[in-house]
């Protein structure tokens, strides 16, 4: 790595980064809305946004700083179990089609903001709904913290901030001055600043990921060759070359499909949806969003391209950074580098809008100040999206950040639990209430409890997100056991309480909302503030 400071890459990096600064504080006059004082404005950009917004408001969720730095680290460190994330993104398409529309529907037919307003709505349990506003909220936490490792990563390798052993403040003021303007434009713009800024960074990623595949390759030599290097590394270090071995199977299983269905509980999934005016809009996305899996695929190979150009570093996070470094000349290193930056800072955007929608929805609105109006909501939110930002930092300045996968994972872990209220109450009310809150509390404790008592090299708790799986002996993601325990105890609870007649909560909902559509007799594609609160 250079000790001094790449000053070509620093001032191309600069450039997008007050471009995109510039456009986030434009973002609050494009589609200006006529009462900006609602949620529905702040938080959900009006609802107004078609399919090619959405679309890439989407892949700003899709592709983060664990798409451009963490997965490729994660590869680079330990080989092909690192594609977990490409198989996982395969599977999530059909399974979004299924149920996106449904909760697109029913949320724009009563005004719903965030999965907690379902979930109160469809099992009329305040208590179930705070809890998953609770989780959504501790599990977005980390994802954010994984874009500012990211935009880190991105900074030491231009040689900003100092090295390992200069003073913390110093050395993470560049990361701070980032932090502060994230949360200056997200708190003026709301969702209209990473929507907008959104068609940059895509622009910037697809034609860094064109260049990278095809020019560094020649530079190495093609890909036998690149592929030859990693096994050959893989192998020296015991770990039986680029396919995990037999006893990897289950993590790569686990990890893969326990993925897949946490990737669009998370809250900044579920508003990038509902910003959308129509079903149709949800349904064209899920087909054409695979784009991103075959980008991903693309980008993950970069871990294999950096072991060929012979990229040492002791951080795994600073490898791919490192890689554009060597390999491209300044000017386009500071291309990829603002490609990289500029895709932490949308999703964190992104990430603390949903989560801050979350607290004033569903904990402020429904337990502090149920007659807040609209204006009060909105205020209240933009304070605590700056407050969530807060939080990640405490997850990145208290956590390893050599293996930054593990954030989005730990996260993964606590939104999982939310699965069977969310999406089973989007098909069914079969499930109780009570049962639902009572699953949830088991998946969350033993998911909390193990990965707790995960340790690594560097860290004694929180050092991973595997575990031995009961019952099988096998190790596997702690997420996707816990989810299973907390589906079976859902299960057993609602025979018991059916069984015993336990009061049900009243559904507001009507089997015709899940599937209506804009312009449908009390769906609008653009709702005005007071319908957004009318159920509430």
């Amino acid at each position: 790595m250079n000790d001094g400071v790449n000053g070509v890459a620093l001032a191309v990096f600069i450039f997008f980064f007050v471009l995109v600064t510039a456009m986030g504080f434009m973002a609050a006059r494009w589609r200006k809305a006529e009462n900006e004082n609602s949620l529905d404005e702040w938080g959900l950009g009006g609802r107004s946004f078609g399919t090619w917004v959405t679309w890439f408001l989407l892949g700003g969720d899709l592709y983060t700083a664990y798409t451009f730095v963490a997965v490729p680290a994660a590869i680079y460190a330990a080989g092909a179990a690192g594609f977990f994330a490409v198989p996982y993104t395969i599977l999530v398409y059909p399974l979004i089609f299924t149920f996106l529309p449904r909760l697109w529907s029913v949320s724009h037919k009563h005004g719903y903001v965030t999965t907690s307003d379902f979930v109160r709505g469809r099992f009329g349990s305040k208590g179930l709904s705070l809890a998953v506003a609770v989780t959504g909220i501790l599990a977005t936490m980390p994802y954010i913290a994984l874009q500012l490792v990211g935009i880190q990563a991105v900074l030491d390798v231009m040689g900003v901030g100092g090295g390992e052993d200069t003073n913390w403040f110093i050395k993470d003021l560049p990361l701070l001055i980032a932090f502060g303007v994230l949360a200056a434009y997200t708190y003026s713009s709301g969702l209209r600043a990473p929507a907008l800024i959104a068609f940059v960074k895509d622009t910037l990623i697809y034609i860094v990921i064109a260049v990278a595949i095809i020019y560094i390759p020649i530079k190495l030599g093609g890909f036998a060759d690149i592929f030859a290097s990693a096994s050959d590394k893989f192998a020296e270090q015991g770990k039986g070359g680029l396919v995990p071995d037999d006893a990897g199977h289950w993590g790569y299983a686990t990890l893969a499909v326990g993925s897949a269905l946490a990737l669009f509980m998370y809250p900044h999934s579920i508003t990038a949806t509902l910003s959308s005016r129509s079903r149709d809009v949800i349904r064209r996305n899920t087909t054409i969003l695979p784009l991103y899996s075959l980008m991903l695929g693309f980008l993950a190979l970069l871990g294999f391209m950096a072991i060929a150009a012979g990229v040492t570093v002791k951080n795994g996070q600073l490898a791919i950074p490192q890689l554009f470094e060597n390999m491209f000349p300044d000017w386009f290193a500071g291309i990829a580098f603002a490609a990289i930056g500029i895709g932490a800072l949308v999703p964190a955007a992104i990430m603390s809008i949903a989560a801050a929608n979350l607290f004033t929805r569903n904990i402020y609105k429904d337990f502090i100040r149920p007659d807040a109006t609209p204006a009060q909501e909105t205020k209240v939110s933009k304070l605590v999206s700056l407050l969530v930002k807060v939080g990640a930092l405490v997850f990145v300045l208290g956590m390893d950040k050599t293996v930054a996968i593990n954030f989005q994972l730990l996260g993964g872990i606590w939104i999982l639990q939310t699965f069977p209220a969310l999406v089973g109450g989007l098909f069914t009310r079969w499930f109780h209430r009570w049962a639902l809150l009572g699953g949830w509390a088991v998946g969350m404790v033993y998911g909390t409890a193990a990965a707790y008592g995960v340790a690594s090299p560097t860290q004694k708790h929180f050092g991973g997100s595997s575990a031995e799986i009961p019952g099988i002996g096998e190790i596997g993601y702690i997420g996707l056991t816990a989810f299973v325990l907390n589906v079976a105890v859902t299960v057993v609870l609602t025979f018991v309480l059916r069984a015993v007649k336990a009061p049900d909560g009243v559904d507001q909902t009507q089997p015709g909302d899940y599937t209506a559509d804009a312009g449908d007799p009390g769906v609008k594609a653009d709702l005005p503030p007071a319908t957004a609160g009318s159920s509430h």
